[in-house]
């Protein structure tokens, strides 16, 4: 029970430091002159990514390789499968036309460079330094992308930062930031602890336990922003948040992480062999649902649902080396995943739609 409260209060400041942050840099970058779509594609993705981030690297430096890569990797496969799978269940999700174009190739362009550069067995800290440097150059073109854009549509930007007053002045936004820096600094001590406790306890490896319980508890901003969206309506943001942090998670957080550890980050055989190419094959479902009218339905977020479920089902029974795995696995890869490649084929071919190319928010319906 001590753990299990541990876990919670850890979990409540990683989601309560996430909030600040985005709301600090999100006025700042505002009062900068970038757009609001962008701030959603950077600020937001990156502040919802912030516990990932915390989290990874207080692992890898506290001598838990595997509870950090978990985490990512389990992250990014939780936030395409159940937050846009329970995202599209409350409202078909309209896709931005710039999402389709730019944001998923580039998240599956993300996915590939890490199985790329994790074969070797490790992340060094120059494959680290790599996926930073990749990242700042991302960062600056969606910010010279949107200043661009912003050049014609001054109105919109000048309204966004006057929704609230007592956050007006920068030095209240900086207080923010930081305020939110030292809660996800002290939250992911806290969930990190207690999440290793947990898996001592049950006899469960560091690498479950990051795979499935941490990276759901740290995408819990991204569920709460891409939820919040939908239901309001704002339903390329409920999309856009989760790429954004799904490519910034690799980049970013791997990346950090791995030129932070004093050794980079090994990279586990089972990790390697089937964790990171469920990753990708999640980044790359994401291209055709999208496509198969430009829109996620409901149907397709229900599948999206059922794999997360078959995924932590598999996890769970890998774990225990249950005697139903083998047939589980094969279901799985010689029924399930066809057919569903041949529905959305046959979906794609029947609905080309039309993309979204209005802003974020409700002009996206």
């Amino acid at each position: 029970m001590q753990n299990f409260g541990l876990f919670l209060i850890g979990l409540l400041a990683l989601v309560a430091g996430a909030e600040l942050l985005v709301r600090g840099a999100g006025k700042l970058a505002l009062s900068a002159g970038i757009s609001p779509l962008v701030v959603g594609l950077t600020v937001v993705s990156i502040g919802t990514s912030a516990p990932e981030m915390a989290v990874a690297i207080g692992a890898a430096l506290d001598g838990r390789p595997d509870l950090a890569i978990g985490n990512v990797v389990g992250s990014n496969i939780f936030n395409v499968l159940f937050i846009l799978g329970i995202s599209a269940l409350i409202v078909p999700l309209v896709v931005h036309s710039q999402v389709i174009r730019q944001e998923v190739p580039v998240m599956i362009g993300a996915s590939l460079l890490l199985l790329a550069l994790a074969l070797d067995g490790s992340l060094s800290r120059t494959d680290g330094l790599l996926l930073v440097l990749l990242v700042m150059a991302y960062t600056g073109f969606l910010v010279i992308q949107s200043r661009r854009e912003a050049q014609s549509e001054p109105a919109e930007l000048a309204t966004e930062p006057t929704a609230s007053r007592w956050d007006r002045h920068w030095t209240v936004q900086l207080l923010l930031i930081l305020a939110g820096l030292g809660l996800l600094i002290v939250g992911s001590g806290w969930l990190v602890e207690a999440a290793v406790s947990v898996a001592q306890t049950l006899g469960v490896s560091d690498l479950v336990i990051g795979l499935t319980i941490v990276a759901a508890g740290t995408s819990m901003p991204e569920v709460a922003t891409s939820i919040m969206a939908a239901l309001r309506g704002q339903r390329d943001i409920a999309i856009g948040n989760v790429v954004g942090s799904n490519i910034f998670n690799i980049l970013g957080c791997l990346g950090a992480t791995a030129v932070l550890a004093p050794a980079g980050v090994p990279v586990a055989a089972s990790v390697l062999n089937f964790d990171l190419w469920v990753m990708l094959a999640v980044a790359l479902a994401c291209l055709p649902v999208m496509l198969s009218g430009r829109a996620i339905a409901r149907w397709e977020g229900a599948v999206f649902l059922g794999y997360y479920v078959a995924y932590t089902a598999y996890l769970i029974l890998r774990t225990q080396d249950h005697a139903a795995l083998p047939a589980f696995s094969g279901a799985m890869l010689g029924f399930v995943l066809p057919l569903t490649i041949v529905t959305l084929v046959v979906s794609v071919l029947k609905r080309p739609g039309k993309a979204s190319d209005g802003g974020a928010g409700p002009t996206a319906h």
